[in-house]
């Protein structure tokens, strides 16, 4: 397993060389630093959903699961709308970019704990048919939240929503990467030191409280810290759907049966070499004749479909 992170962090070192250093062209300086907020942001953004995905599995007990496939990026979507809403454009505009943040992030982070943190706390083997279609469902009502809010927003008003409702890798909301990383990297560290615990959780409910771990505060906690890390991503490229169940696969299959330490790390460096090195085919190879996130959704939507087929649903 060290050989494989080993690798893996060698080829992150590689694509994030090719990224800053080819083409640098005349104004050497400036390019360069631009290049480097991109790429501090577009690794936070791998890191995060990585993260936030493993974990988000471990909770649900089951691999077809991601925070975007059960509803979160929809919640943060439909706070969008409604702060644009109540606001209007201007105010929306003007909102201090760490404050908006920071608020954006609680909010989300309370309201998906209190949505499912009882379904998924109390959640058993017989019930995870259950769980994915609340969650769904849970999605679904918060992207037609959205909807119905953007119809009676004007065009202005709407275009500000429509900005931050795709993904776009290649224009990462770079002003707001501090206060992203201010909020992902304590919860990047929690994660990793809680990992042993993860390990416990991903028993079961039962086993897990046999052992002794307080199951629904670890639940509600784990669940919190993937409301954060999803927020971060959301807030700075846009919702990435299906992106997080690509990078599980990855790990899953280049850590079988590997605890949540290596798997997390594992994670987060599978996600970053996918997402810089994408992100560089695309600009520097192809000239942006295509997008990154389409390219992601539809491997995703593949791979989601491979994993039902196979039965990988546990």
């Amino acid at each position: 397993m060290r050989a494989r992170i080993l690798l893996l962090t060698g080829l992150l070192v590689l694509v994030s060389a090719l990224w800053l250093f080819q083409g640098l062209g005349p104004n050497r300086d400036f390019v360069l630093g631009l290049r480097l907020g991109k790429l501090a942001a577009l690794l936070l953004v791998a890191v995060s959903v990585g993260v936030a995905t493993i974990l988000f599995q471990t909770v649900a007990q089951n691999r077809i699961l991601t925070p975007a496939i059960m509803g979160f990026d929809a919640l943060y979507l439909l706070i969008q709308s409604l702060l644009v809403a109540s606001l209007g454009t201007a105010a929306f505009a003007s909102l201090p970019a760490g404050s908006k943040f920071a608020a954006e992030t609680l909010v989300m982070a309370a309201v998906a704990v209190a949505l499912f943190g009882a379904l998924l706390g109390q959640a058993r083997g017989d019930s995870i048919g259950r769980t994915i279609l609340t969650g769904v469902i849970l999605g679904i009502l918060f992207r037609s939240g959205a909807t119905l809010v953007g119809r009676m927003l004007d065009p202005n008003e709407y275009s500000i929503v429509q900005q931050v409702s795709f993904a776009n890798f290649s224009r990462p909301a770079t002003d707001t990467t501090a206060w992203a990383a201010a909020a992902a990297l304590p919860a990047i560290a929690a994660a990793l030191w809680l990992a042993p615990r993860f390990d416990v959780l991903a028993l079961g409910r039962e086993r897990a409280i046999s052992l002794g771990l307080p199951h629904r505060p670890m639940v509600l906690g784990t669940l919190a810290l993937v409301a954060v890390l999803t927020a971060v991503s959301t807030a700075l490229v846009g919702p990435v759907a299906l992106f997080g169940l690509i990078i599980a696969g990855f790990a899953h299959a280049i850590a079988p049966g590997a605890r949540h330490l290596p798997l997390l790390i594992a994670a987060a460096l599978i996600a970053s070499v996918l997402l810089v090195g994408g992100q560089w085919a695309f600009e520097r190879v192809l000239g942006q004749k295509a997008t990154l996130s389409v390219v992601i959704d539809f491997a995703g939507g593949v791979f989601f479909l491979a994993l039902l087929l196979k039965g990988k649903v546990r």
